[in-house]
């Protein structure tokens, strides 16, 4: 911290181009991520610090990496069952200072599922997704979330990051959303519809 209680100025010009280029390839999948994306590349734009410097909520609002791990021959996705958010959620993790968004899933992929990353083939290294989220809680903070989709066989994962997790679950598309929302991520509902339409486009591609 500086003198004067602020968080230090981080000179992040081309981070800051390489965000805007990755929102600005995202397609809204409604109104809500309209709003979102709005939100975060005027965020990005006006200079504030994006990447957390502090746990849990300095500065309020910062940068988030989630991935989705998709099974495609069983058509499952996994969840991980978040123990200080007390949701299911796909796994992920904050972006550290300068760090590719996509550097940070590498990371976060390894640390929390120790696996490599695999992007899709459906995505590649680019979020399909993007949300803005008030967290729950005590520290409670905005989460700006670029959401990533990966390629695994479910059998390849087998032990999971039990200081961050309760437990895993792999779910079939219906599943989770079938599932009641105020047990998921709030949008987890929407990425999954939105997930499905990418999927049944590349198929009929």
């Amino acid at each position: 911290m500086t003198s004067t209680g602020q968080p230090p100025t981080v000179h992040d010009d081309q981070p800051r181009a390489r965000l805007l280029e990755l929102i600005g390839a995202i397609d809204a999948w409604d109104d809500l991520e309209r709003t979102h994306l709005a939100t975060a590349i005027q965020w990005i734009v006006g200079g504030a610090q994006v990447y957390r410097v502090r746990k849990p909520d300095v500065p309020a609002m910062h940068l988030v990496s989630y991935f989705v791990v998709l099974d495609d021959a069983r058509d499952q996705l996994l969840l991980v069952a978040h123990r200080k958010a007390g949701l299911w959620l796909p796994p992920g993790g904050h972006v550290e200072p300068g760090e590719d968004p996509w550097a940070a899933v590498v990371r976060e992929c390894r640390e929390e599922l120790g696996i490599q990353a695999t992007a899709s083939p459906i995505t590649g290294e680019l979020p399909l997704f993007l949300t803005v989220t008030e967290t729950l809680g005590q520290g409670s903070h905005t989460d700006v979330s670029l959401w990533y989709l990966l390629a695994a066989d479910a059998d390849t994962i087998t032990s999971y990051d039990q200081d961050e997790f309760n437990a895993i679950r792999w779910l079939t598309e219906e599943q989770v959303l079938g599932e009641p929302g105020q047990l998921l991520d709030p949008h987890m509902h929407r990425f999954t519809h939105k997930l499905r339409h990418a999927r049944t486009g590349r198929r009929c591609g």
